[in-house]
């Protein structure tokens, strides 16, 4: 996927997480891809990465995911991202969130993700749950 191809699919991946669509986050994977959230379990297949999507959604109705950039060296595509919302889903804390972080993207030869190794800083995610950004 050349460089504009790439701008282009992680900006509409950016809209589809801003969206409160979960099933159009999945629609960037592959068929049987997976997404894995800081070393989790993997979510496989689109049903189980709606889900894992729906579950950040639910917890931060008002979530805004920015694309950092989205870098390309040889196979290795990165997506850096910075996530902000309140939590105040079921049971949230009310508090405000600011967490970056990246994921490691590999693509299939439909052009969609086959795998992605999503990571952040889970410590700080939960001190921020607690205490707020």
């Amino acid at each position: 996927m050349d460089g504009n191809k790439l701008n282009d699919f992680a900006a509409r991946y950016t809209a589809a997480w801003c969206s409160q669509n979960a099933a159009s986050v999945a629609s960037f994977f592959a068929e049987q891809g997976s997404l894995t959230i800081n070393d989790g379990t993997p979510s496989v297949g689109r049903a189980a990465i709606t889900a894992a999507a729906q579950g950040f959604m639910n917890d931060f109705p008002d979530l805004v995911v920015k694309m950092d950039s989205v870098t390309k060296l040889g196979t290795d595509t990165t997506y850096h991202w910075t996530l902000t919302g309140t939590n105040t889903g079921p049971g949230g804390t009310g508090t405000f969130v600011r967490i970056s972080g990246f994921e490691q993207w590999r693509f299939g030869p439909d052009g969609l993700v086959a795998e992605s190794k999503g990571h952040f800083d889970s410590a700080d995610y939960q001190r921020q749950l607690s205490a707020g950004a």
